[in-house]
């Protein structure tokens, strides 16, 4: 670490800090990578309140970096045409937040390879490098394996969100593993009045054949349990928190297919960005989720949630914070909406939130420490 503390020592007191945060931003279509974004830059400006931060991510891209493609990058390591090297020299400091999950194999091998050959051409720049609080595998390749042993190895600090992806960089031999919890315990939370009851999320990736759970399954149950809650008499407003674009796996035509499948008369929102996200799940009595974000959002603003959860990061994480209503679609052996109704009958369920945002935030304290112990 002492070539870093020698570069960020050596910065003029007067000269901002300049930090480049890697695959989040505040304009992706996806409502949880702008709160990694708003929620990293908000946990830099706590150690650093004057930092100029710079995002880096597909579709809100500099010039100077040709990430589309690994031949690309390798090119450019070669020709310096497009000035990269010289242009990543420039930052203190970059955390790369893998865009929260997927610091793994399991969404394909081009989107790691391209991740982790970022970051160690920033590591060849002289730059410090951090991992932020994120999902740490899993690895279920060779390869996936070797390239996440060099991410970790060339990174100067590495925060895992829960504790099993801490074992997980134990295991590939990093030494130095803070861990952490997400960084959307960092945001503001918006003060509303409380108007709606449930806010159910329905997951576009989810809704559409896809590589981690049975489609029509889900199908089934968010139509199921869309019945059950209003023959309840349950309000209920259907969020996006992944808007409308370019990528099949949206939320938007997903809520769109399941209004006309059960002709549901409930209120249809479709926030324009994170400010309006937080505003509506401050806003409901209990946030149903299928994508994490929509659910950590809401456990950060201090509205109830239980997530119907497609992959390994969710119940590690929310059970570090003791938040233990997690509902695992992968498990063919529970009924999902039988699971989803016991959790919400549930008469502690409010009750929990404000220990959970506690414990948050003290674990963010610990990030915070260890941004600090940097320079």
């Amino acid at each position: 670490m002492g070539d870093a503390v020698k570069i960020l020592n050596s910065m003029p007191a007067e000269r901002e800090i300049q930090v480049l945060v890697l695959w989040a931003d505040d304009s992706s279509p996806n409502l949880g990578v702008r709160a990694l974004g708003r929620g990293t830059e908000a946990l830099v400006r706590r150690v650093w309140p004057r930092a100029e931060v710079t995002f880096q991510n597909y579709g809100h891209r500099s010039p100077h970096m040709p990430f589309g493609r690994l031949r690309s990058l390798v090119r450019e390591q070669i020709s310096g045409r497009h000035g990269m090297q010289k242009w990543l020299s420039g930052f203190d400091l970059v955390i790369d937040t893998r865009s929260g999950d997927s610091f793994s194999d399991i969404y394909g091998m081009k989107r790691h390879t391209i991740m982790s050959a970022v970051a160690a051409c920033v590591v060849r720049a002289g730059v410090p490098v951090v991992l932020g609080p994120q999902t740490i595998g899993p690895f279920n390749t060779v390869r996936g394996r070797l390239l996440a042993r060099g991410s970790l190895r060339g990174a100067r600090l590495v925060m895992a969100r829960d504790a099993e992806s801490l074992a997980e960089a134990e295991k590939l031999h990093r030494a130095r593993c803070v861990l952490a919890t997400d960084v959307v315990f960092a945001i503001d939370v918006p003060r509303v009045d409380t108007t709606r009851d449930v806010v159910l999320n329905i997951s576009g990736l989810l809704w559409n054949p896809n590589p981690h759970v049975d489609f029509q399954r889900y199908r089934n149950a968010v139509c199921k349990l869309h019945e059950v809650l209003t023959t309840q008499g349950r309000g209920i407003t259907l969020l996006a928190h992944v808007l409308d674009s370019g990528n099949a796996d949206n939320d938007v035509p997903a809520i769109k297919e399941f209004v006309d499948l059960t002709g549901s008369m409930a209120e249809v929102c479709i926030p324009k960005g994170l400010d309006e996200v937080r505003s509506v799940v401050a806003s409901a009595n209990v946030v149903i989720g299928s994508r994490m974000h929509a659910c950590l959002n809401a456990l950060s603003v201090g509205t109830p949630a239980i997530p119907m959860a497609y992959s390994r990061k969710f119940e590690p994480l929310l059970r570090g914070m003791q938040w233990n209503h997690t509902v695992d679609l992968r498990d063919k052996t529970t009924d999902p909406v039988d699971a989803v109704l016991r959790h919400l009958a549930a008469t502690d369920l409010a009750a929990g939130v404000p220990a959970v945002q506690a414990r948050a935030h003290e674990s963010l304290l610990l990030a915070e420490e260890s941004l600090r112990k940097l320079i």
